[in-house]
């Protein structure tokens, strides 16, 4: 199984990729410092299961989860215990509070293991069905609420570890990925438009060329929308004659 070692402290990994030793199924085949290294790592490496440091410079271990796309299976490793309710709520396997002992250890990587070795869920089982455009969707920011169409929402945004919608003048923010709605919505009618950002093609107001072919949105009542080079490739093909 190929780790990725993900922690500000150099001491930390060092401790952490000593323990491993003791776990041959274990390959440690790279480490990262901050998010943004971790994210090119993960790209990079492909490992399959993420040791995630909470506390980080920039961005949070949640706010690194919350960016990707496709995420390996991962174990938290941190010296605060709040945390671990909204760990477990994001899928963690385990939530390990250093200083780390190798039974604790021992533990977490054998859920990774079960995990790992576990069946595939069927595609009707692994995700619910897409909602419609007709639908209307419970939202909750603090102490308001809002029941909207899904009709009405221009677009989902990550903001830190939690995804801003934009409906009407409202920007409440929901305790879910990208990678949660996208399997919720219709594909016909929301598009990824990047790492960051799902739009609503029906409040497209124009379209124009942008950098290294790529394109620039502009959403009816805003905001414009960059998408990456690779979605804009797909867009040009979904949405082409």
């Amino acid at each position: 199984m190929n780790a990725l070692l993900v922690d500000d402290s150099r001491l930390a990994r060092t401790e952490l990729r000593h323990l491993l030793q003791a776990f041959p199924e274990v390959v440690v085949v790279g480490e990262a410092r901050h998010a943004a290294e971790a994210r090119q790592q993960i790209e990079q490496l492909r490992p399959e299961l993420l040791f995630l440091d909470i506390h980080m410079p920039g961005e949070t271990g949640f706010e690194l989860l919350a960016s990707l796309e496709a995420a390996p299976q991962v174990i938290f490793t941190t010296a605060y215990d709040e945390y671990a309710l909204r760990a477990f709520e994001v899928n963690a396997l385990d939530y390990l509070l250093k200083p780390i002992s190798e039974a604790r250890l021992a533990a977490a990587l054998e859920k990774a293991g079960t995990q790992r070795l576990a069946p595939a869920m069927p595609p009707e089982e692994a995700t619910p069905a897409p909602l419609s455009m007709q639908d209307q969707v419970f939202v909750k920011d603090g102490e308001r609420c809002w029941f909207v169409r899904l009709a009405d929402i221009r677009l989902f945004e990550i903001s830190g570890s939690y995804t801003q919608i934009y409906f009407e003048q409202h920007r409440p923010l929901i305790p879910r990925t990208l990678q949660h709605l996208e399997a919720r919505l219709d594909p016909k009618v929301f598009f990824r438009a990047n790492r960051q950002q799902i739009i609503n093609l029906k409040w497209i107001e124009s379209i124009e060329p942008w950098f290294s072919n790529t394109l620039k949105i502009k959403l009816r009542e805003g905001p414009e929308v960059e998408v990456s080079r690779k979605q804009s490739v797909l867009f040009r093909e979904l949405l082409s004659l």
